[in-house]
């Protein structure tokens, strides 16, 4: 029982670190794309590659178990949703959580 819980505790802290790879590469990708020669090539190069890490990551932490897969898709939408809070425009870059 106890084995199971941290299973899927760490399948919620690989989902936050996928999410982080993810939402983090997208994120620079957009502040290198006015600078770029080739944007389309940098935008779909960069769509390529986030999404072959995230859909080898979550085969990997799944391992055959749904319940696991679905503790790593939350940790995964729990960082974006920390990521847009924390590098929106004009936010106060907080990692605050009662800040809406």
């Amino acid at each position: 029982m106890m084995n199971d819980i941290l299973q899927l505790v760490l399948a919620l802290a690989a989902g936050a670190a996928l999410g982080a790879v993810f939402f983090g590469g997208l994120w620079l990708t957009l502040q290198q794309l006015p600078t770029t020669r080739r944007p389309v090539l940098l935008a779909m190069g960069s769509l390529i590659g986030r999404t072959a890490i995230i859909l080898v990551g979550f085969y990997l932490v799944m391992d055959g178990n749904w319940q696991r897969l679905l503790a790593c898709a939350l940790g995964f939408i729990l960082m974006r949703q920390l990521l847009i809070r924390w590098l929106q425009p004009g936010g106060t870059r907080s990692l605050s959580m009662d800040q809406q």
